[in-house]
């Protein structure tokens, strides 16, 4: 058994809880995820399973999409609804105009500090650890790319708890957290700020019409038809060129040979897939040591 298996994460399960049920139902260890979903965030979790799980680090690099909603007025510790408040501040009914200002600063590249409830290591424990046993320690800043971020409901208020509300559509690079993304706009608002909701619905190319819950896995399990929801891993190497090989290339190619560039009918840039019979067999790169040789950076199939 080898695809990719657009899975739909139900809120309540960790990304490893799914990896763990995808195990039982398709009685096979060879499985991996390719982003951690927080329990309380639903949403498109792609699986890679037998030798797809050689392209999860593709997956993980392409972008994703979320939609969720921003509360002002409310921080927690957790920079979620599940944490427990840390402050409170009265918030009036704030112009339009203002918000949307602050969420298009948001964009482009920008500096995250990773919220204290993640799985970020910090000499060698997870922050998660640290926030648990009531400690604190300095985080490390990442970088993220925002390519957008977007209001997209009209703000609502809540006069009994003088919190404002509002939905929002993000995309988004690899290792964005978008709670952090939610605390720091209220911080650039002057409110404490907290992700009140959240689904990602797109993630390496993956959209949430494509997928399937685990409930339905099991049934085509039982039914003997999990191929008809499994994708090729093809699937996640999109964002390569990609090269057709003759028959005397893929004999040496499925042996993982250095190759001169001059053999290849090809002057695009690399690395690139190269393909056999539209099955990608093998990614090749630039030789970093010799001058116009390319080299095996990942190989997928040796056998058609």
């Amino acid at each position: 058994m080898e695809g990719i298996l657009p899975l739909w994460k139900e809120r309540g399960m960790t990304s490893h809880d799914c990896v763990m049920k995808a195990r039982k139902i398709l009685k096979t260890k060879k499985i991996g995820h390719t982003g951690t979903l927080d329990p309380d965030v639903d949403g498109v979790l792609p699986l890679c399973i037998g030798k797809a799980t050689k392209v999860i680090e593709y997956l993980m690099e392409s972008g994703k999409e979320y939609m969720g909603e921003i509360t002002l007025g409310i921080s927690t510790t957790t920079e979620d609804k599940s944490g427990e408040i840390v402050e409170q501040k009265p918030v009036p009914q704030l112009d339009e105009a203002a918000i949307d200002e602050a969420m298009n600063q948001m964009t482009g590249d920008i500096v995250q500090i990773p919220p204290m409830y993640s799985a970020v290591k910090v000499n060698g424990r997870r922050l998660y650890d640290y926030a648990r046993q009531g400690e604190t320690v300095e985080r490390p800043k990442r970088q993220a790319h925002i390519e957008s971020f977007e209001r997209t409901s009209e703000p609502t208020y809540d006069f009994e708890t003088q919190t404002l509300s509002w939905r929002f559509r993000v995309l988004c690079g690899k290792g964005t957290y978008v709670r952090t993304l939610a605390v720091d706009t209220g911080k650039l608002l002057g409110y404490p700020a907290h992700m009140s909701d959240l689904t990602r619905t797109g993630s390496g190319g993956f959209k949430a019409e494509e997928c399937v819950t685990l409930e339905q896995v099991a049934k085509h399990a039982e039914a003997q038809t999990v191929e008809e929801i499994l994708l090729p891993i093809e699937r996640a190497l999109t964002a390569f060129p990609r090269f057709e090989l003759s028959e005397d290339l893929w004999l040496r190619v499925k042996d993982g040979a250095l190759l001169h560039q001059t053999e290849l009918d090809y002057s695009g840039p690399y690395p690139v897939v190269f393909y056999k019979e539209k099955t990608a067999v093998g990614i090749y790169q630039e030789h970093p040591s010799k001058e116009g040789v390319i080299k095996p950076m990942k190989m997928l199939r040796n056998s058609l």
